[in-house]
């Protein structure tokens, strides 16, 4: 297991993503399910930016990345302000551009291209997303007829 922290900064979020894609890069990953890690892991710490510690520069961001057998599991913590994903509503994918809410597609994102993602709110004063991706897409998952 590796683990990095990171100050929750928009400026740090290059490091995150070479964090991630250095512990990947002899991983039998493909190079699209390299770029959607990529893209989910950069989302999330995002959000925790932005939603977590509001902008400010207060906190910051800890990742824990498991590769196994059959792929990998990312844990994000932060300690900023928790907030409830099953409360953000589906993102309207069908009305024009200017009409639609700005808010929603980044945690639908992450669930489209992570095989899993769970948010875990139990333990007081953490806030922690776990996101699985595995090398071949588990026919018990939810996600595994879409396409990477």
């Amino acid at each position: 297991m590796l683990t990095a922290k990171f100050p929750a900064r928009y400026d740090h979020l290059r490091a995150i993503s070479a964090f991630v894609m250095d512990a990947i890069k002899d991983s039998p990953f493909e190079s699209h399910q390299r770029y959607a890690i990529d893209l989910a892991v950069d989302e999330a710490c995002s959000n925790v930016i932005d939603h977590a510690y509001a902008g400010y520069d207060q906190g910051e961001i800890r990742i824990l990345l498991d590769l196994n057998d059959t792929g990998l599991r990312i844990t994000i913590q932060d300690y900023g302000s928790p907030f409830d994903p099953d409360c953000v509503a589906e993102p309207d994918l069908t009305s024009p551009l200017e009409t639609r809410c700005e808010r929603g597609l980044g945690i639908y994102l992450i669930r489209e291209i992570m095989d899993e993602a769970s948010w875990d709110f139990s333990t007081p004063g953490v806030n922690q997303l776990t996101l699985v991706k595995y090398f071949t897409p588990s026919l018990n998952t939810e996600n595994n007829d879409r396409p990477e």
